[in-house]
């Protein structure tokens, strides 16, 4: 009864000090705490959560049980907690800065994926050069050729192009068909797209990391998901064994594209002074999410 009256007093104590900034601060970190708890609930990082909370228990055990010998080994472990943390969560917050990086109120005004200016020229010239990716796509899906095309927005992938070969041409059905030929060198890998030009081919994709996803999914659309989750690139999947058309944005595959869907979700993507902040894909009521797919 004690104890309880002492905590009554200091939280007595407490809010007679309390003031607008403080409740600024507290509502900070429970937004923090809060788009925490979302990233890492979706992750496997959520099972490191729990034996991180199982140690706290354990640590307050062995604290109240006066366990000597615990106690100190707890307390060793944690004073080095923080550094462990950030070892052991490296994936989950470097996803954290790459997202504020890309953020709508850190890159306002930034320039189109295709060209530097806003102009009506400007978007007609995006146009058509998705309409020849467009024209491209569609001769793959007749053909059943499997196809990986990468659109770069706001988040460079350099990285991922050093891992191919740099073409850095103008885009063409017969480039874009020559590349993806079943029998030509770079075919498996993906080709990367950068401002509307072919920037690189033959790119190596990490693969995604959500273990939810449907096993009959193949390594060319878990390539897919992988690099839109780490980016916000648009990424176009043409399958090889069923020639489907899908588009994988923010981990999120949609499938069932025709010409017109694709050019339509490509132009409200790429080209409309929107596509720099959609984090979402527009409702396509001919398109599906199912993640069934064999490769």
């Amino acid at each position: 009864m004690g104890v309880l009256n002492e905590l009554f007093q200091d939280f007595i104590s407490v809010m007679r000090t309390f003031q607008f900034k403080d409740a600024v601060d507290i509502i900070a970190i429970a937004i923090i705490i809060y788009s925490l708890i979302k990233l890492v609930r979706e992750t496997r990082a959520v099972q490191l959560v729990k034996g991180i909370l199982i140690l706290m228990l354990l640590y307050a055990a062995a604290f109240v049980f006066k366990l000597t010998l615990l106690t100190a080994m707890l307390n060793k472990f944690f004073e080095f907690a923080v550094l462990l943390l950030f070892i052991v969560f490296q994936p989950e917050i470097r996803k954290i800065l790459e997202q504020l990086g890309r953020s709508n109120f850190s890159y306002r005004k930034i320039k189109g994926v295709f060209t530097d200016s806003g102009s009506d020229d400007a978007a007609l010239k995006k146009k058509k050069n998705i309409s020849i990716y467009v024209d491209a796509v569609m001769q793959l899906h007749s053909k059943k050729t499997g196809a990986l095309i990468v659109f770069e927005r706001r988040t460079r992938l350099g990285d991922i192009a050093y891992t191919g070969t740099t073409i850095d041409a103008n885009p063409s059905t017969m480039l874009i068909g020559n590349i993806f030929f079943n029998k030509a060198p770079l075919h498996d890998g993906a080709m990367i797209v950068r401002d509307g030009k072919v920037y690189a081919a033959g790119c190596i994709l990490p693969l995604t990391k959500n273990e939810d996803v449907d096993d009959n999914l193949g390594t060319r659309h878990r390539a897919a998901l992988g690099v839109s989750e780490e980016s916000d690139a648009v990424v176009v999947v043409v399958s090889e064994e069923t020639g489907s058309v899908s588009i994988a944005l923010n981990g999120v595959l949609t499938r069932d594209y025709n010409r017109e869907t694709l050019t339509n979700t490509l132009n409200d993507l790429l080209v409309s002074e929107e596509s720099e902040y959609s984090d979402k894909l527009p409702f396509l009521p001919n398109s599906r999410k199912e993640k069934k797919e064999d490769e």
